[in-house]
């Protein structure tokens, strides 16, 4: 009797270990997201939060001074300045609300956009604006715009930022080359740990985290790029006829606007390992797409005030966008 207990309980044994290691072999383990594959999936398609891959469309997203000003007239313009409370104290545009880069998306978030037609950010020098406004575009905010020259164009007293950057704006014209750099070879997105896994958790998350930190990890001078080019891989945003002539930094690889920066296209192109450089004619377009790679995780910076900065005099001769005195307007604004 006692051998058949033994036996009965052996079996049982047998049974239950084989059970629960049946379930242990049919319990698979979850595969690990690619964060940054995802969001960019996500963001490229229709179900984004503006229905549309906005990189590749409708980038960037910028307002004139003279229409922000005709519609403040009839109180149809939202405006954000993100400048510093000290800075906003001394001058800004009637009705313009103070607001930090870190709040820009819990303060619209806090605001009925109804009764009006755009919302224009504003800074000192639209590089920040562009910044902050790419990301509220992405997130889905359509009516979100940065004023073009911001508030260097609203009035001669706030001017001076803009002015120095193309008085000195010719320090690098005669190392522009026109020698064509290939773009890398296909590679992998960049690693992103948020720990969420939808398109739309990860870029609320990503964005929030971009806010916080603010546009200074986004930023480099000319300075910095040319005092050590080989560090850096560069991005000339701009159209190929423009990157052969007036020529471009040496080294840059060419992307072309709307287009490249596209999964199926030129995206897996930029490093994973090296900062990213971009430039464009301004600074403010390059902000935008900075914010979009630093989305995805690519440690991408804005160069600022763009090739204004280094090539001003090739780029009037070849009518390309440049900040003159005949952008600064004469508008009213109060303390």
């Amino acid at each position: 009797m006692k051998n058949t207990k033994f036996l009965w309980f052996l079996i049982w044994g047998f049974l239950f270990f084989a059970a629960c290691s049946k379930d242990e072999e049919e319990t698979p383990t979850p595969t690990p997201v690619n964060e940054s594959e995802v969001l960019a999936t996500y963001l490229e398609s229709t179900n984004s939060p503006l229905g549309k891959d906005y990189v590749n469309t409708d980038m960037p997203s910028i307002i004139s001074a003279e229409e922000v000003h005709t519609l403040s007239l009839t109180g149809q313009v939202y405006i954000m300045d993100i400048r510093s409370a000290g800075d906003f104290a001394l001058g800004h545009i009637e009705n313009a609300n103070n607001v930090t880069v870190a709040n820009a998306l819990t303060h619209i978030e806090g605001v009925d956009l109804a009764p009006y037609t755009k919302v224009a950010i504003v800074c000192y020098t639209g590089q920040t604006a562009g910044y902050v406004a790419s990301l509220l575009r992405l997130m889905g905010y359509d009516k979100v715009f940065s004023m073009k020259w911001v508030m260097c164009s609203w009035n001669e007293f706030f001017a001076t930022s803009w002015q120095n950057a193309v008085a000195n704006g010719n320090a690098y014209a005669s190392q522009f080359v026109s020698t064509a750099t290939d773009k890398n070879a296909m590679g992998s997105l960049p690693t992103l740990s948020t720990g969420k896994t939808t398109g739309q958790e990860i870029l609320e998350a990503r964005v929030n985290e971009l806010l916080t930190a603010g546009f200074d990890a986004a930023k480099i001078t000319n300075q910095t790029v040319f005092g050590s080019l080989s560090t850096y891989y560069v991005v000339n945003y701009w159209p190929a006829a423009q990157y052969l002539d007036p020529g471009h930094i040496p080294g840059a690889t060419q992307y072309t606007p709307k287009e490249s920066i596209k999964l199926a296209v030129d995206l897996k192109t930029l490093p994973t390992n090296k900062t990213i450089v971009v430039y464009c004619y301004t600074g403010q377009t390059s902000a935008f797409l900075a914010a979009y790679l630093r989305l995805l995780g690519y440690d991408a910076k804005s160069l600022l005030f763009g090739a204004n900065g280094m090539i001003y005099d090739l780029m009037v001769a070849a009518n390309m966008t440049t900040f003159k005195d005949t952008e600064i307007k004469v508008y009213d604004y109060v303390n």
